[in-house]
């Protein structure tokens, strides 16, 4: 005799019911109704700002310069992800604001304040939530949106020019450092050589001009018209030039006219001409390896804009975190009647500040009056101080 039992109510296999049920019920609630205004705060933004920042500038060169239609959508759905990152932080606060509104002016806060649950438990599965999309934020920022606003770039350039220009064409300029230990003992950057390029075609660089200065003060001067890059003995290939050898006393020491030459060079001017300068075409790492092939020879105007994209792109994705704090702190606060229609505008005043902020950060840094580092995270920190703040002040 074998026994059974009843399995027309067991409910369906789930691999991930052991994450689900460790989650709390208040916390799965409020997760729930966080995600649809979320999603919806997503499409809003990033549909504005694509409209104002892409749309009527792809109409226009359809119009004017006969861009072609399904070009012009290909720019248009590459250049998406990038307002759909800046959304992301925006439609958290949003999301926040919305539900945590309804819930207080519905007095379901009331109910579960009433169960001994606190503003800060409360609060708690937004902040989750917003330490979630900061994860995705940065990782959606470094892997997804460097690489299509670079294709939207040379997809509209090689439309609209003929060509696909994923260089630079004008004034490469390389300095090369090399170290020196100082009668002090302390190691100094001395510079070696100048390496400049009128002119870059993709191919070859034009109207070369090298100061060397290996042997403490300037000792030859390399001049061609043309020099490409030889990967396979990893030296530069000069054409058609002339190489001024300099006496102790600074006058010619020898002329010689030249065909071709190779010369042991680094790299590093072709890697300079060949990356992009854009930030938002740029991830950290890019940036980074950027500033490492440049060194201190680099433009300081643009070396410093690019120190402080990196402390940018490392912090605006806890801005997800921080107006999430923000946008539940100011939902929780007891209302006597919906906030959903004022929701929208709070958020619009909030975000404002913030790049407005980060604006004026911005300036202080050009000024020297503030670091990097400081400029980069001084606007998330502000609002994360003024958002604890305020979760304090409810919670007495």
């Amino acid at each position: 005799m074998s026994s059974s039992f009843p399995t027309a109510n067991k409910p369906p296999f789930n691999p991930f019911g052991w994450l689900i049920a460790g989650i709390p019920v208040m916390d799965r609630y409020i997760i729930g109704e966080l995600i649809p205004p979320f999603i919806f705060g997503v499409g809003a933004f990033s549909s504005i700002g694509v409209a104002i920042g892409v749309l009527f500038d792809l109409v226009r060169k359809i119009t004017e310069a006969g861009l072609p239609l399904t070009l012009a959508l290909e720019v248009f759905f590459l250049k998406l992800p990038y307002f759909i990152s800046l959304a992301f932080p925006m439609s958290m606060l949003l999301a926040c604001l919305i539900v945590y509104s309804r819930l207080s002016s519905d007095s379901e806060l009331i109910a579960l304040r009433s169960c001994g649950v606190s503003i800060y438990r409360l609060v708690l599965p937004a902040v989750l939530l917003g330490l979630i999309m900061t994860g995705i934020t940065f990782v959606f920022n470094e892997a997804v949106v460097p690489a299509a606003n670079r294709r939207a770039t040379i997809t509209l350039n090689r439309a609209l020019k003929g060509n696909e220009p994923s260089f630079r064409e004008k004034n490469i300029l390389y300095q090369e450092f090399r170290k020196e230990t100082t009668p002090s003992g302390e190691r100094e950057n001395v510079l070696s050589r100048i390496f400049y390029a009128r002119e870059f075609n993709g191919k070859e660089m034009k109207g070369l001009n090298i100061l060397d200065f290996s042997q403490n003060g300037l000792n030859q001067i390399v001049v061609a018209e043309t020099a490409t890059w030889n990967p396979i003995d990893k030296t530069w290939d000069f054409f058609n030039g002339t190489t001024y050898t300099i006496a102790p006393d600074g006058s010619f020491q020898g002329i010689l006219r030249y065909k071709k030459q190779q010369l042991q060079l680094p790299r590093a001017p072709l890697d300079i001409a060949t990356t992009t300068t854009d930030p938002i075409e740029m991830n950290i790492a890019q940036i980074r390896q950027y500033l490492a092939t440049t060194g201190e020879g680099g433009n300081v105007k643009e070396t410093r804009k690019l120190r402080l994209r990196i402390d940018q792109k490392i912090s605006f994705p806890f801005v997800c975190l921080v107006f999430a704090l923000v946008g539940s702190t100011l939902g929780v606060q007891p209302q006597r009647g919906g906030r959903r229609a004022t929701s929208f505008g709070v958020s619009l005043v909030i975000i404002v500040f913030y790049y407005l902020f980060t604006s004026i950060c911005e300036a202080f840094y050009q000024f020297g009056i503030l670091s990097s580092l400081l400029a980069g995270w001084l606007p998330t920190l502000t609002i994360l101080v003024a958002g604890v703040f305020i979760l304090m002040r409810i919670n007495r």
